[in-house]
């Protein structure tokens, strides 16, 4: 390490890309050794920082990339509906119940069909279940200790808007492959290139600009001529850049050396 990078990363996201020194994440900041302690403080910014550090960066007044307030909201359901609330930004209606008492009311507030998530951690899709009877609710409330309900919204494919600074990167649909209500391509669902209209990208660099998130995968769906939020992705897949011909190091090599992020 002797010649300086040009940009310091701590997460593997940049690892393969030329112009990044990637160090890793270690909680113990004194596990760096010297020198890469005073990279880490000499910076002009860091890219993916963790969400151990992002905050803490931030308290010292370090720039990151993502910023921390993407952190803020990562595979955290709960966070971001709230969020999407207070900014009314378009979304299925959910709802969160805490305790038996509350989980014993959500079919007052939801009918049958209705969508269940697990709240935090969750991702690629398998955390989301379709709850079409009583026992499908009681075999999801065995799994969740806070029950997250989202009204359904049938539809057989979803949009996915990927947001990398300040302007949108990529855009394709997901199309859910059989009986599978889920679109996501972990599960089966397939990459249509398909032009994405314009109101779903405007909704998504809007939505991620109001959140304030720099580097997010938006997930969409049109129902009944009305598009809606149903997540973010801070922890998107690459299969949809692949696809579509886009090399995703490249793409992050040349953001970095223009300083787009």
């Amino acid at each position: 390490m002797d010649k300086s990078p040009k940009a310091i990363a701590l997460e593997g996201r940049l690892r393969k890309c030329k112009n990044v020194l990637t160090l890793g994440v270690r909680t113990n900041f004194y596990d760096y050794s010297p020198k890469e302690q005073e990279l880490i403080r000499q910076a002009d910014r860091i890219y993916y920082p963790s969400s151990f550090y992002a905050d803490l960066f931030d308290a010292m007044g370090k720039p990151t990339f993502p910023g921390y307030h993407t952190y803020k909201c990562v595979q955290d359901k709960i966070k971001q509906t709230a969020l999407f609330e207070l900014l009314g930004i378009s979304h299925p209606r959910t709802r969160v119940f805490y305790g038996q008492r509350q989980k014993r009311r959500i079919t007052e507030y939801f009918e049958l069909p209705f969508i269940a998530k697990i709240p935090r951690g969750s991702a690629m899709g398998r955390g989301v279940f379709l709850i079409q009877t009583d026992q499908d609710l009681q075999d999801y409330l065995q799994q969740s200790g806070v029950a997250y309900i989202q009204e359904y919204l049938p539809t057989d494919r979803d949009i996915r808007v990927v947001i990398i600074g300040r302007r949108v990167i990529h855009a394709y649909w997901r199309v859910a492959s059989g009986n599978e209500f889920r679109s996501n391509v972990a599960l089966g669902g397939t990459v249509s290139l398909e032009a994405v209209p314009s109101q779903a990208l405007e909704l998504a660099l809007n939505t991620a600009h109001a959140c304030r998130w720099d580097d997010v995968g938006i997930d969409i769906c049109l129902h009944q001529g009305r598009y809606y939020i149903l997540e973010a992705n801070m922890k998107y897949g690459k299969e949809g850049f692949r696809q579509a011909g886009i090399d995703y190091v490249k793409l992050m090599e040349q953001m970095i050396e223009n300083e787009e992020i």
